[in-house]
């Protein structure tokens, strides 16, 4: 996202107002480069978003950020660090971005929804951006947002009770869906027997 997408947006400015007016950074072309594969390297992204090298967490954001920006999914599912020169795979415990914040305006399916991630992204709810709902092994509500690349973001406990008080019952094909409206569309959570 350039810095005029943000200044123009006024949802997302909000979320840009929270960095301290930071002028947010271009992504360099990683889809576009095609480095050797050089194999797996010790780095893992938690589930909570904390990066770790050779078992030891990375404490420097500004390191964290930029290999957040050298991220690519693979066709095989496989997550890479891109280079120029080289790819190398590393570990993802669940998505390799956490939702960290949340700006809402409006209400119904005029409602609109941008996120920051733990890595200073922001991402508006659109088409380029979807959110999916998964339930973990013990019954859990997992949302998650599209960020770049096949790369999403899982969203904080605090963020998920927002999304689910802003939650609605509809009729969908005949099945009652428990679910968000928001950015023209109805996002469905889960059937409303399940809810």
């Amino acid at each position: 996202m350039t810095a005029a997408d943000a200044t123009a947006d006024p949802i997302l400015c909000r979320l840009s107002d929270a960095l301290g007016g930071l002028e947010p950074r271009g992504l360099p072309p990683v889809e576009s480069w095609n480095p050797p594969y050089c194999g797996e390297i010790d780095m893992r992204i938690a589930a909570d978003g904390t990066w770790f090298h050779n078992g030891s967490p990375i404490r420097r954001p500004a390191l964290v950020k930029l290999f957040a920006s050298l991220l690519r999914k693979e066709p095989d599912g496989r997550i890479v660090l891109v280079t120029p020169v080289e790819s190398v795979g590393i570990a993802v415990d669940d998505a390799p971005f956490l939702a960290v914040e949340m700006a809402v305006e409006g209400t119904g399916e005029a409602r609109r929804l941008a996120f920051r991630t733990n890595v200073d992204d922001l991402v508006p709810l659109d088409t380029e951006h979807a959110l999916r709902f998964e339930q973990d092994r013990d019954g859990g509500l997992r949302p998650y947002i599209h960020v770049r690349r096949g790369l999403w973001a899982l969203m904080t406990r605090a963020l998920t009770y927002d999304l689910v008080e802003m939650g609605e019952e509809r009729e969908i094909d005949g099945t009652r869906w428990f679910g968000l409206a928001a950015g023209g569309a109805f996002h469905r959570i889960a059937p409303a027997e399940a809810a």
